[in-house]
């Protein structure tokens, strides 16, 4: 019994860093509406990139909409202008990128969202 939990003591501790170590992307072009994204990266800066480079296959303008940890993102695109924001799932993920959007634009419609947990 005790060689049992210690086993799993220590499969808790090498699991244990790993767990909340998931970041996500999304990327969008302001010019062509282009988007890549990622999710479940170890680190912000490995996500970034690989999200800038699935939306850099269709546009020279890609830029980091939102990057989100252990958490939700999404993109609103209205009529004239975007924005994106993060929420702890996809419900709220959605309603604060279309609330962002709304500051700068009508219409606002979620184009993409992506979870990284």
């Amino acid at each position: 019994m005790k060689s049992t939990i210690a086993a799993l003591t220590v499969l808790l501790m090498m699991v244990a860093p790993s767990m909340g170590a998931e970041w996500g992307t999304i990327a969008y072009s302001p010019g062509t509406g282009a988007m890549g994204y990622s999710n479940n990266w170890p680190n912000e800066v490995d996500a970034e990139i690989t999200a800038l480079n699935g939306c850099g296959k269709h546009a020279n303008d890609c830029e980091t909409a939102v990057s989100f940890h252990d958490a939700c993102g999404a993109v609103a695109v209205g009529s004239s202008g975007w924005g994106a924001d993060w929420g702890e799932d996809r419900a709220s993920a959605e309603w604060n990128a279309i609330a962002q959007c709304q500051n700068y634009s009508s219409n606002c419609r979620v184009r993409r969202w992506q979870c990284s947990y």
